[in-house]
């Protein structure tokens, strides 16, 4: 008998989840709604401001707007599934809805690093060389950097995806996690995972090495612009347009390293869950907050379009 013979390839699998307690799940399900909630208001929100005021029609701007775009995307490859599973307690899902969450989770996440990578050069070309920023930052470069880093995110999506579900699965077909990911569907393949594992570790690892590179040594030269500045007035300037973005960074790239970084032996399933829980839920929902709350130009342009609406009510009523 061969190796692939006396197999039944799954057609679907089965999320152990959070819990199965009822009234556990229905204290989730409202947990995990206002977060939705509010990540689907903060980032639609945040692109239709940035689109409608023409002072937000900047390059910081536009890669914030595609920033709220991919929280948006990446939020809603998961949340939606979560809460339904949570409210009807129908853990089931295809494995064609698997591989489709698995793969446009990965576009939007991928692009999300992209885009945090893409805002850090924007803020050394506005610190380290303001003279040329109009110049270096022009709309056909903010539009395909843009265009890049979904570009990029597609292809790496495609090969992790595709690398993923070409493997048999015949041991189980339960997933112990609340969405289908990559290493929670290794577990459960009887193929030779090693080829799979490799492409996983070295994009994961070349994605997250490259994009802190970037990061950190666009930081580090406009840290040393910064501290040449004789007004104290600009450095605070300077500080205030780096501060939202160096904080979503930190948030983001904190916890994907404690999820795929660390040793295998260090952690258990439950921490992998609430990380996940973290980075595929509650981060949508903070990069609009912290964006909007530590910056002045978003919340006057917010305070305008709250008194158009207000003038507007009033007007027709």
């Amino acid at each position: 008998m061969t190796p692939t013979e006396n197999r039944t390839e799954m057609t679907e699998f089965i999320l152990v989840g959070f819990t199965n307690d009822p009234e556990m799940r229905i204290l989730l399900f409202i947990t995990f709604f206002l977060i939705y909630l509010i990540s689907l208001v903060g980032n639609l929100g945040m692109i239709l401001l940035i689109l409608l005021d023409s002072r937000l029609h900047t390059p910081m701007y536009f890669f914030l707007s595609n920033l709220s775009l991919a929280d948006f995307g990446y939020s809603s490859a998961v949340t939606p599934k979560v809460m339904a599973g949570l409210l009807t307690g129908d853990r089931v899902i295809s494995f064609n809805d698997c591989a489709t969450q698995l793969f446009f989770f990965g576009v939007f996440a991928i692009a999300e690093s992209n885009l945090l990578v893409v805002m850090a050069y924007d803020r050394y070309a506005a610190v380290c060389k303001p003279l040329h920023y109009t110049t270096t930052m022009t709309t056909n470069v903010c539009a395909a950097l843009s265009i890049g880093s979904y570009v990029i995110a597609f292809l790496e999506a495609s090969i992790h995806t595709g690398n993923t579900i070409r493997l048999s699965f015949c041991r189980s077909n339960v997933i112990d996690h609340f969405y289908c990911d990559a290493p929670s569907l290794l577990p459960l393949s009887c193929s030779d995972r090693y080829i799979t594992e490799l492409v996983i570790f070295l994009l994961i690892g070349f994605n997250t090495i490259f994009s802190l590179l970037v990061i950190l040594t666009s930081y580090i030269l406009v840290f040393a612009t910064i501290l040449r500045l004789r007004s104290s007035e600009g450095c605070q300037k300077a500080f205030s347009t780096c501060a939202s973005h160096l904080t979503a960074v930190s948030i983001l790239y904190g916890t994907v390293t404690f999820m795929y970084l660390q040793a295998s032996s260090s952690h258990s399933m439950g921490t992998d869950k609430m990380a996940s829980v973290f980075y595929a839920i509650v981060i949508p929902m903070l990069n609009p907050l912290i964006y909007s709350l530590r910056n002045k130009e978003v919340k006057c342009a917010f305070l305008k379009a709250v008194g158009k609406a207000k003038f507007f009510i009033q007007f027709k009523f």
